[in-house]
């Protein structure tokens, strides 16, 4: 699919695997999976708003996926239109065969927390990574998130060019200068927010929410 396209809508049956997907590594979350995502400051609520989960019996097609961390992608009704998968392990996933983050084969790259586009009034916050996102959202703030520094499109840039301010968080390292340069360049709305802890989980975890609102003061 050219980054030109509009997505297509799902079809029924995509739909309704996608939802069967989604509802069974919920209701699977572990024990470790939990502690693993307190650790990054996401609680019961956040995970339960999100529907994360871990995919302990795979459907068909996501087997090479199991015992990994389930972040589905929510449209703005609370409808899964896809799943990342997050490998919770700590060792080199390239020597298993997977990345740390993985992708469906053939899933086009979407934006995360599409629901806020629609919620938001004249200000949005962009940043890399789904867990980022969330912790975002936690602390009051409309956001949407790419799943990479590779992954802005054309696309993404029609769909946040409505916004007066698009406040961009992006890792303290050169991948992030990169995505930052890269929205800034497409987005005139596009404002930079300086990091210097690591990235907002980190940053949050260091300092609460005050650290974030911080931030955001001193890029204003």
């Amino acid at each position: 699919m050219s980054e030109r396209e509009p997505l297509r809508p799902l079809s029924p049956s995509q739909r309704e695997m996608v939802e069967e997907a989604t509802s069974a590594y919920q209701a699977a979350l572990t024990a470790d999976a939990a502690r693993y995502l307190l650790d990054r400051g996401i609680g019961k609520a956040e995970a339960d708003t999100h529907r994360l989960g871990v995919v302990d019996d795979p459907l068909p097609g996501h087997e090479r996926y199991r015992g990994m961390l389930a972040i589905p992608y929510l449209g703005h009704r609370g409808q899964p239109l896809t799943i990342r998968f997050r490998c919770l392990k700590d060792h080199n996933h390239r020597e298993y065969g997977h990345g740390k983050y993985n992708t469906i084969a053939g899933d086009p790259p979407r934006m995360y927390g599409v629901d806020s586009i629609h919620a938001a009034g004249d200000e949005i916050h962009l940043t890399e990574g789904e867990l980022d996102r969330i912790i975002l959202r936690k602390i009051g703030w409309h956001a949407v998130a790419v799943p990479g520094v590779e992954m802005w499109f054309a696309r993404h840039r029609r769909m946040l060019a409505g916004f007066s301010r698009v406040w961009v968080w992006s890792d303290p390292d050169e991948a992030g200068s990169k995505l930052t340069t890269t929205v800034c360049r497409s987005l005139r709305s596009a404002k930079p927010v300086r990091l210097r802890t690591g990235d907002v989980t980190d940053t949050y975890m260091a300092g609460g929410s005050q650290a974030l609102f911080d931030a955001k003061e001193a890029a204003a």
